[in-house]
């Protein structure tokens, strides 16, 4: 991987061709391993510019650069978005066991340790998602997001509806595990302090 990734250039976006772009020629730079804090009030277009880094949705300008190539439009994404409430990205009718292997290759099993040390517990496996409180399931979502491909994650303000020391919780084994893998975080949130807490810059869009 290479010293720095630029992640968006020059995007632009808007919902329809006769309404005013929500987003008009961002760039974006986060090199591996740096937790970089983006703040704006809302309407600013912070979640739309977290869905199209994450390829959910194409710009209709600009591009999504990784390593100075076009993010893949197919298949597993290097770059994964976690949103701040779990519940409406997990499929109600799969057991948390299936949410956890939908990400992993064909075959490969689950790893325990590794579930763990993300702060999942096994016994969650064979619940449902409505049987877990809303730090839990987002735990599950922190995990699903985790794997050896993955080089950014992006978090679109993960802990704005959850208690302080659930927050801190998270926070803490998140951060911990994006250090040791060299992760690009882009952190959204409302809060400059969390961000200034978490993060090693803050941009404002």
């Amino acid at each position: 991987m290479g010293a720095s990734a630029d992640l968006a250039k020059g995007i632009s976006y808007r919902y329809a061709p006769y309404l005013p772009y929500i987003l008009e020629r961002v760039n974006l730079e986060i090199k591996p391993g740096e937790r970089l804090g983006l703040w704006g009030p809302s309407g600013r277009g912070k979640t739309t510019l977290a869905k199209i880094l994450a390829g959910y949705l194409k710009p209709v300008a600009g591009e999504v650069y990784l390593n100075g190539k076009p993010l893949p439009s197919k298949g597993f994404s290097p770059v994964q978005l976690v949103f701040q409430n779990p519940e409406l990205a997990i499929n109600p009718r799969w057991r948390i066991r299936q949410v956890l292997s939908e990400a992993l290759p064909e075959g490969q099993p689950l790893n325990l340790e590794a579930l763990a040390q993300q702060g999942v517990d096994p016994s969650w496996l064979n619940r449902w998602p409505h049987e877990l409180s809303g730090g839990e399931l987002q735990r599950v979502a922190l995990a699903r997001a985790w794997g050896s491909r993955i080089r950014y994650l992006i978090c679109d303000e993960i802990t704005a509806m959850l208690d302080a020391l659930t927050q801190a919780v998270i926070w803490e084994s998140l951060l911990k595990q994006a250090q040791t893998q060299q992760i690009g975080l882009l952190v959204i949130s409302h809060d400059q302090h969390l961000l200034s807490q978490v993060c090693d810059r803050l941009i404002e869009l």
